[in-house]
């Protein structure tokens, strides 16, 4: 009898053994965050709504048809999400970076204060063949007409940072923004709880009301896209959980 159960123990052993040596999608890094292993091998499976790359879309590129990502580039393996695409589509004058940052001012927004950066930079790899290139520039709420983004700096509110696809891998010309919302100075600019839906959505929603800025006015319409960003944490910055969606603004000169 106890011939009969020891057979049966040593393949439960090892059934028990081998499942335990399953390589598990994501990990935690040293500050507790989930993040994942390998997550742009070929053949990989697709969780939590992100779905394969699309093809032949209007006026960008989705940059993991050539290895990019919708999540930037924060630390090695952490990133916050790339949730805005500025369509090619758009008025000619806002893909230039002048005319975006001329366009970011009739939404309520401006460059940093006096134009100095504080924080780290991030970069991105939008699948253009530039690979992981810095934020072209950062844009921060502004709050009133004069040194407006200094307060935000330290009361902290909106920002977005910027960089267009514009390598030979993928030329579209359209601007990649990942947009938050940031608590004050003295939390460090820590995103705010939902703050990268929060931010997000603020700028849909004063671009499609429509702005204007010194006798130029626009008006953009929103595609609200999902598939192209993994719903949740896993990845992202700070640890805080995000929808998914993606908006896709073509934004027209009235």
């Amino acid at each position: 009898m106890l011939g009969a159960v020891q057979i049966h123990l040593i393949p439960l052993f090892f059934l028990i053994g081998s499942t335990l040596a399953l390589p598990s999608p994501s990990r935690l890094d040293s500050d507790g965050q989930v993040v994942l292993s390998d997550p742009f091998k070929k053949n990989r499976e697709y969780e939590n709504g992100e779905l394969p790359p699309v093809e032949n879309t209007l006026g960008w590129i989705d940059p993991r048809l050539n290895g990019g990502r919708f999540i930037d580039y924060t630390t090695e393996k952490l990133g916050e999400p790339l949730n805005i695409i500025i369509s090619s589509e758009s008025d000619d004058y806002i893909l230039t970076e002048q005319g975006m940052q001329t366009y970011i001012k009739s939404i309520g927004f401006n460059r940093e204060c006096l134009g100095l950066h504080y924080g780290h930079i991030h970069e991105a790899d939008l699948g253009d063949g530039l690979g992981r290139k810095p934020e072209q520039f950062l844009g921060r709420q502004h709050y009133f007409p004069i040194m407006g983004t200094c307060w935000e700096s330290v009361r902290g509110g909106h920002h977005f940072r910027a960089w267009r696809q514009n390598g030979t891998d993928a030329n579209s010309g359209a601007w990649f923004l990942g947009a938050s919302e940031e608590m004050d100075s003295s939390k460090n600019h820590m995103i705010v709880d939902d703050g990268y839906n929060r931010g997000r959505d603020h700028i849909v929603e004063r671009a499609t009301a429509g702005s204007r800025w010194k006798g130029m006015w626009w008006k953009a319409e929103v595609d609200w896209r999902e598939g192209l960003l993994e719903r949740g944490k896993r990845g992202v910055n700070h640890g805080i959980e995000q929808d998914g969606l993606v908006a896709i603004l073509t934004v027209y000169r009235l």
